[in-house]
């Protein structure tokens, strides 16, 4: 029987996830509920921000962050579980620091993945 995973992460701030799920092209909606579909009791999850019907982002208040909730054993993606949340993580982290900059006066001047896929921003502020 196949149930509904919890996957912790490191995510805290929501309309920075929403943003970079979007980035990466998925369709983001909030408050929704997953329903697994498979088993008998068909197990429901409230979700703070679905991808689909299948996967979804809770928060959770004893880690004060959200984590993925969807159901490994029935992935049907062409990526594993977790390459799809180390590159919403990276896509969400560069959200985070382009707001962060951008709220203490910097500009992005130009953003680069490197052939390690690291990601190099270069920021710039007049005084």
């Amino acid at each position: 029987m196949s149930h509904l995973s919890r996957i912790k992460t490191k995510i805290t701030n929501k309309p920075a996830l929403i943003k970079a799920l979007m980035l990466d092209g998925y369709p983001v909606d909030t408050n929704q509920e997953l329903v697994n579909p498979i088993g008998h009791d068909h197990e429901r999850v409230m979700c703070d921000v679905t991808i689909g019907d299948d996967m979804g982002f809770k928060w959770n208040k004893q880690t004060l962050s959200y984590e993925l909730v969807t159901d490994i054993q029935t992935w049907n993606h062409s990526f594993p579980v977790k390459r799809f949340l180390e590159k919403i993580t990276q896509l969400y982290c560069i959200q985070l620091l382009t707001a962060t900059a951008k709220s203490q006066g910097f500009e992005v001047e130009e953003q680069k993945v490197n052939s390690n896929n690291a990601v190099e921003l270069t920021v710039t502020r007049w005084i």
